[in-house]
Order: C-alpha cells, then sequence, then structure tokens
C-alpha cells in the first residue's frame, strides 16, 4: 500500500484539516487487491465465505469499540448520540441490529451461525487487527478514537460498489443476506457526519489535528491488515 506522511496537513484551518482527511480516501481498503477482484465477480463461493466468516469479528466487535469510546467521553450530549451506534449494531431485540444481519449475510453464502460465531474460521491476523482497533478505542482520548472511525467518510460509495457486485456476479448468494449492505447505505451517512462534527469541533491546534489524521491513518492500516490476513488465507 502507498502511503503519505499521516501528520501532513494540506493547508491551515478547518477546510485544509477536513480535506487531509478525506484524502485517506486512497488509503481505505476498498482499493486492496481482495475487494478489487471481490467487485469485479472474480472470488470463488470459498473465498467470498472466507471473507464474511472473518469480517464477522469485525462487526461484533464495532459495539465494543463504541462502548469504549463512550466509557471515555464526558460529554453527555455526544454520549447519547454516539449510543445509537451501539444499537445500530447489536439491536434492541433477537433478532435485530448488524450482527444479526451479518450472521444473516453468512447464511445466505453457504455458512451456518455456529461456525461463524464460534470463529472456527477466524485467521490470527484478522484477530490481531481487530483486537488492536478496540484497544485503541480504550487507551486513547476519546476524541482520537472517534477520528478512527472516519473512515465511514468513504464507506457509502464502497458499500454501494459492494452490493451492486454482489448482485451481479454472486447470484448464489440469497439477496436477502445483503440487507447488511442496504442498511449501511443509510447509517454510514449519518454517523460520519456526527465523527466529522465532532473531532473538527475539538481538533483545533495543529497538534490536535495532526493526532487526528494519525488516528484515522491508524484505522485504515486496521482495515488493510484486516484485508491481507484474509488474502493470504484464502488464495485463488
Amino acid at each position: 500500500m502507498t502511503t503519505t506522511p499521516a501528520r501532513t496537513i494540506r493547508s491551515s484551518g478547518t477546510d485544509g484539516f477536513v480535506e487531509t482527511l478525506r484524502a485517506h480516501s486512497r488509503r481505505y481498503h476498498d482499493q486492496h487487491p481482495f475487494h478489487v477482484v471481490m467487485n469485479a465477480g472474480g472470488l470463488s463461493p470459498r473465498q467470498i465465505r472466507g471473507w464474511v466468516a472473518n469480517r464477522f469479528y469485525y462487526q461484533e466487535n464495532i459495539p465494543r469499540k463504541d462502548a469504549a469510546i463512550l466509557s471515555n467521553c464526558p460529554d453527555l450530549e455526544f454520549r447519547r448520540r454516539w449510543l445509537r451506534r451501539i444499537t445500530d449494531h447489536d439491536g434492541t431485540a433477537a433478532g435485530e441490529g448488524g450482527i444479526e444481519a451479518w450472521l444473516r449475510l453468512g447464511e445466505a453464502a453457504g455458512l451456518t451461525r455456529e461456525e461463524v460465531r464460534d470463529h472456527r474460521h477466524l485467521v490470527p491476523g484478522v484477530r490481531f487487527a481487530v483486537d488492536a482497533y478496540v484497544n485503541f478505542a480504550r487507551t486513547r482520548p476519546w476524541v482520537e478514537a472517534v477520528a478512527s472511525s472516519l473512515t465511514e467518510l468513504f464507506a457509502p460509495d464502497l458499500m454501494a460498489a459492494r452490493l451492486a457486485a454482489f448482485e451481479r456476479w454472486y447470484p448464489w448468494i440469497d439477496p436477502e443476506g445483503l440487507a447488511y449492505f442496504r442498511t449501511r447505505l443509510e447509517q454510514a451517512p449519518r454517523d460520519c457526519e456526527h465523527a466529522l462534527q465532532v473531532v473538527t469541533s475539538h481538533c483545533v491546534s495543529a497538534e490536535s489535528q495532526a493526532r487526528a489524521v494519525d488516528a484515522l491513518s491508524f484505522k485504515c492500516d486496521v482495515l488493510w491488515s484486516l484485508m491481507d490476513s484474509i488474502e493470504q488465507a484464502y488464495p485463488k
């Protein structure tokens, strides 16, 4: 992956800060070779199932990451709004939420719930990358942890492309199992708007902006490392 120095803010002020954050789209995991092949219809059923099973570990840890951010945050209004992210993934009752939707994707792709939930297909590199992200949210200042979530700036385009690719190239997957992607098309823009508002309002010094950029760079590395591990475990 080609990278540029994370701390290079393109120009002074909020506009330059946001431009630098958005420039990380070049480092987003939609450009990973595995994702490129996926969207071109070149993955085998085994590779798709391997990706779904391993990505589940990331999905089920998102609420833990968000809970860690909340535990470090003294801002009541922020906590009230950020809490929605947890309920989006956990649901408020059985059969609801993003984790449930991902399990249904696994079933649609030919996996059982048990083999997805018990991590029998989980590769060590994926576990390491996801655990590192959760630990980052636990140990870093809450605004930096929020900044790391700004990969959501690029998520709607990825979700739209992924949904179109699955519908076109992988008709053997039950379309009802693609509900997670459709839901995130609505949730991701809402979530990133809030996160960007928080980061730009709190990161006003050059030092705080550089830390926020570093946090987003770290998250890009996490996602890229996750894909590296899956690609190596499920070659052509």
